[in-house]
């Protein structure tokens, strides 16, 4: 029997147990019915983050944005290439920093965009910048456990 992997639902935000060897079959929130895991980048809430961060076992990559940043902006078709590219090893989130303020202030937050890599209920790295999908996607693959 293979292990359970715990992942918080970022849509709903229930955490879910799922069998690591079924990650890549498109597991789904046994509470709202959402895909746990999609290689799509998802927005998700301070709450939710709270959660995640403190709850998930698969690496959760969450960008720290704002509307307003231009190097945000130039970011963002990257960072879901890299989702993409890291399809069910990883889930990458971002977090508009603008709608949730106090999320920069808890996670000390001193510029943006900035990059945090979540897994087993601690922050794994860091990085802030703008940077392009293979980069975000090495990012990952060095500082984590990546399931495969």
């Amino acid at each position: 029997m293979a292990a359970a992997l715990k992942m918080t639902c970022l849509d709903c935000g229930a955490v879910n147990r799922v069998p690591s060897d079924k990650i890549g079959a498109g597991p789904k929130c046994g509470t709202c019915g959402s895909k746990l895991n999609d290689g799509k980048v998802r927005e998700m809430d301070a709450g939710v983050l709270a959660k995640a961060a403190k709850n998930d076992d698969l690496p959760l990559l969450v960008d720290f944005w704002a509307p307003w940043c231009g190097p945000c902006r130039m970011m963002a078709p990257e960072f879901a290439k890299a989702a993409q590219k890291l399809g069910s090893g990883a889930r990458l989130a971002k977090i508009n920093t603008e709608d949730f303020p106090k999320v920069s202030t808890k996670n000390n937050i001193r510029g943006i965009p900035t990059m945090i890599l979540f897994q087993n209920g601690r922050e794994v790295a860091r990085q802030s910048g703008a940077v392009p999908a293979s980069a975000i996607e090495q990012f990952v693959r060095t500082k984590a456990k990546v399931a495969s």
